[in-house]
């Protein structure tokens, strides 16, 4: 099998420039004293020539082009004391010199702990060409947290949006996570959701990766494809240690509301096959059951006397959540100049949810507003309006998977540099039999009363009379939707190539370069459901499905059990009858499938010295897209509905130049200035042609003429590196974006494509927006104070976002014609302010920890008014940890998640008061474990 994997690696090598050599070379390596770990990102000189490179993942350097004659070598890290060597260089071959250097007062570098997280994420932001923040693993494969999206919290000008009380997705700089990149190992990663671009990094575990860069700027060797930050996650090399290492953990974890101990364990390695040749790979399983609390209403309405929610769920969530990680990696060090590689990595997510929800339904009231108005409340009567309850249970089953191979190599001859890589990814989210839902319902007039209590603003109260109102028998079979397929697929094969060439100069190096990438994708979603009513003969209500709630808000009344509606369903098949119609309108409404091919070139000019490095260039990205979709119209007094399939085809072309200095007129000073242009493609789902127009002539549209978000961008920024392990930072950016997107709702009709409907809701392209902001950071570790205070840290940051945007909404002039009117929004999900704390404690075998996390309020939905915007409230959470070295090789931890059991709160402003929306509590998480590594 070896044998094989060099094979392999060696033919993808003689694509490379493998057999290049250069007269006058110096090669070499970095590492710690102990050599236990290669050192990324160190900064090694020739004094005399002023000439400077950074070592690889593998620790490696190489300079072309030295004429013969005698030099000093100096070698940097951040915490590190500086190192010097003299060398002879001849006229030809190679020199080599290593280093192995030391911590500053010449003690063993750290490379376990958090010392050696920040130092080894601190050498790498120094050595970045661009603004940049990074998170590393240390030698024994610890990372900060236990997932990928839980780490990045901790980065400026960095957020997660939770989902069910775990940090999901990514928000950089208070954007929307659909404006940034997600790569693995170099591969971008397509979304297994069917209507978005960004990628869910809860799936990805944190015992498969080495490190996670946030590249906030762009130069023209990168994918464009974003504005707020291309996320590149890269997993374990043979190369990054230099000692085989083996590493085993167990981990048990307890949610407060579940009351359950459920089990997490990985496994993960590096292992030499000779010098030259090595494997890297991880397992990780974590399963996890926990409980969500949740209340939502359908939106607010005010008179005269008072303001109401026309409708009131009270939601009991069950989840049950299990994540599966593999990651597999070969490297051969082919020759001095060239490595070969092939990577693979694959996640899997499950996710099996249950929800109980009892709805309160008021939407005969409307019209006329509640029976009465109490102090903080409303009074709804039977005997004026109709009430109508409805209690049903979901049991959805949902596996979500990413997988991504690549192969390819890199060869630094000093002089030339080669890079290619082919590669595929592969994203996909599925559903087979979930009941979502099966309802029970019960109408109520005369005799039953309502009284709704919205004093708490969190959670509205309701206390009910009527004989019946809690009778399970008195909820009788509504419909149950089975969502037989739910089947979404994002696929994308790449290939790219870069070729430089470097000219030695008397006081730097200056680069030409140019490259090419093609990538090939395809996201397709189809959906079939079955809509059944109950047979004419057939008896069925909640009683027969009777179970217990676990809800902690309210009593919510009778609910069913969380399996029993899918087992009946499956035991009386007979005592239902599918709706032909539901069925099939609700199947052919979400299908569509789109192909996107991306053509993309480069060149670029690169300066080097020891002070000052400028790139320069130009990236040219050609967009082709296929977009397929249906235009259903719904024909209801027939119970019938067409179907037409619709295509789209399109290309168009980006022109995206950059402009990058970095300026270190000090080895501890660096400021850096970018200026450059990126794009952001629409969601898929806004894209495809999928068209539904009901029997009111009320049309819901995609836009297949969506213009891609357009951004020029500039960063500024100011470092400094304190002599011992830390830095401040201080930053800023300006975004001008052009074309972003939003949703318009024309109440009062308009002609598509010569036809002319009532209403229609359309996602168009906004004018522009502007986002300016302000980030700034502090990391420190305080081994100059006296025992035992020199084992503390701190890692603080800030981020200011200001994020302004105009959308176009229907009003009326003075003399009540209807008119579009401009209105400011701050730009959905994008938050004025952000700040991490991070305080620690490392000495000895004691290593604590203690992280908060803020994240300020942001806009969710845009309404049709301001009172009617979804707005998400501010949040703070507290996570603590610990750990405890026992021997060199075991360690045990513990860390108590979410302390201050955050919850989150959604709301509009109405008649002065922030009314709910969506509130949810999730309650506290504590892990536990062991970790032994050999």
């Amino acid at each position: 099998m070896t044998r094989s994997i060099q094979l392999l690696a060696g033919l993808l090598a003689s694509a490379s420039f493998a057999t290049i050599a250069q007269a006058g070379e110096v090669s070499g390596h970095v590492s710690d004293a102990t050599g236990t770990r290669a050192l990324q990102s160190a900064a090694v000189r020739i004094v005399e020539l002023n000439r400077t490179a950074e070592t690889d993942r593998a620790g490696s350097y190489v300079f072309g082009d030295v004429p013969a004659g005698t030099y000093t070598l100096e070698a940097r890290y951040v915490g590190a004391e500086v190192t010097t060597q003299t060398i002879t260089v001849a006229a030809t071959g190679t020199t080599s010199s290593d280093f192995d250097l030391t911590a500053i007062g010449g003690a063993d570098i750290l490379v376990t702990g958090q010392t050696a997280n920040l130092t080894s994420a601190l050498s790498r932001q120094k050595a970045a060409d661009g603004v940049e923040s990074v998170l590393t693993r240390d030698a024994v494969g610890q990372f900060p947290d236990q997932n990928v999206a839980e780490s990045l919290r901790r980065l400026p000008g960095v957020n997660i949006l939770n989902d069910q009380g775990e940090g999901r997705y990514v928000s950089v700089r208070g954007l929307d996570p659909d404006l940034n990149g997600t790569s693995v190992n170099g591969v971008r990663i397509p979304a297994p959701e069917s209507d978005s671009r960004s990628v869910a990094l809860d799936v990805i575990s944190s015992d498969t990766i080495e490190s996670i860069e946030v590249k906030k700027s762009f130069t023209p060797d990168m994918d464009g494809d974003f504005i707020g930050a291309s996320v590149e996650i890269n997993t374990t090399s043979a190369f990054d240690s230099k000692k085989n290492r083996y590493s085993v953990s167990a981990e048990g974890s307890y949610n407060d509301y579940s009351g359950k101990v459920m089990p997490k364990g990985a496994f993960d390695f590096t292992q030499k096959l000779g010098d030259d040749f090595g494997v890297a790979g991880s397992v990780s399983y974590y399963k996890r059951k926990f409980e969500t609390d949740n209340v939502e209403t359908g939106g607010w309405h005010q008179n005269d006397d008072g303001v109401w929610a026309d409708s009131v769920e009270y939601r009991d969530y069950d989840v049950e959540r299990t994540r599966i990680n593999a990651a597999l990696s070969a490297d051969w060090r082919v020759s001095d100049t060239t490595k070969a590689y092939v990577r693979g990595n694959w996640a899997q997510f499950d996710d099996h949810e249950y929800r109980r929800r009892t709805t309160l339904d008021f939407g005969d009231f409307e019209d006329d507003g509640p029976t009465a108005f109490t102090a903080n409340g409303a009074t709804f009567n039977g005997a004026d309006e109709r009430i109508t309850v409805e209690r049903d249970i979901k049991d959805r089953f949902e596996r979500q998977r990413i997988r991504s191979v690549s192969v390819g190599s890199d060869t630094d001859t000093g002089t030339w540099k080669f890079n290619w890589m082919g590669s595929y990814a592969k994203s996909t989210e599925r559903e087979n039999f979930s009941v979502d839902p099966t309802s029970f319902r019960a109408r109520f007039r005369a005799g039953t009363v309502v009284d709704m209590d919205y004093s708490d603003k969190y959670v509205p109260t309701y206390s009910a009379t009527g004989a019946s109102f809690n009778t399970p028998d008195a909820y009788e079979f509504d419909k149950t939707e089975l969502t037989t397929l739910s089947d979404s697929q994002d696929r994308e094969w790449a290939i790219k190539a870069d070729l430089a060439r470097t000219f030695a100069g008397s006081s730097g190096d200056f680069t030409v370069q140019a490259g090419a990438k093609a990538r090939w994708r395809k996201k397709s979603y189809n959906f079939n459901m079955n809509y059944y009513d109950l047979a004419d003969d057939a008896d069925y209500t909640l009683a027969d499905v009777l179970g217990k709630q676990t809800y902690r808000l309210v009593d919510m009344g009778p609910v069913a059990s969380k399996t029993g509606a899918k087992a009946f369903l499956q035991a009386n098949p007979g005592s239902f009858e599918l709706n032909e119609y539901e069925s099939g309108l609700a199947s052919a409404t979400d299908d569509y499938s789109v192909k996107e091919d991306i053509l993309a070139g480069y060149a670029l000019a690169r300066w080097d010295s020891s002070t000052l490095r400028v790139i320069g260039g130009v990236r040219v990205e050609r967009t082709h897209n296929e977009l397929n979709g249906n235009l259903v119209t719904d024909l209801s007094d027939d119970e019938e509905f067409s179907f037409v399939p619709v295509q789209y085809k399109r290309n168009y072309t980006n022109w995206l130049p950059s402009l990058t200095v970095r300026y270190s007129p000090q080895q501890n000073v660096v400021a850096r200035l970018a200026g450059y242009k990126t794009v952001v493609r629409p969601k898929f789902s806004q894209l495809a042609p999928r068209y539904t127009v009901n029997e009111d002539n009320e049309a819901e549209f995609g836009n297949p003429n969506l213009k891609p978000y357009q951004a020029w961008n500039l960063d500024a920024g100011f470092e400094y590196y304190f002599s011992n392990n830390g830095a401040i930072s201080v930053g800023a950016f300006y975004k001008s974006v052009k074309d972003y997107t939003y949703e318009q709702v024309l109440r009062d009709g308009a002609v598509i494509d010569g036809v002319a409907y009532d209403q229609v809701t359309i996602p168009v392209n906004g004018d522009r927006a502007d986002i300016t902001g302000l980030e700034a950071s502090f990391s420190q570790v305080f081994s100059m104070l006296p025992s035992p205070f020199d084992g503390l840290l701190t890692q603080l940051n800030y981020t200011y976002t200001y994020a302004r945007g105009t959308v176009l909404q229907e009003g009326e002039d003075g003399a009540g014609n209807a008119i579009d009117i401009k209105r400011r929004i701050n730009l959905p999900n994008s938050s004025n302010s952000t700040f991490n704390v991070v305080l620690g404690y490392e000495k000895g075998p004691v290593s604590l920890r203690a992280a908060g996390t803020f994240r300020d309020k942001y806009l969710d939905e845009v309404g049709g008014t301001v009172e009617e915007d979804r707005v998400v409230n501010q949040h703070f959470q507290l996570d603590l940890s610990a750990k405890y070295k026992v021997t060199e090789n075991i360690r045990i931890f513990a860390d108590w998640v979410n302390v201050n059991n955050a919850k989150y709160f959604a709301y509009q402003n109405l008649a002065g008061a922030k009314r709910v929306l969506q509130y949810e509590e999730y309650g506290s998480t504590v892990k536990f474990g062991a970790r032994v590594s050999f």
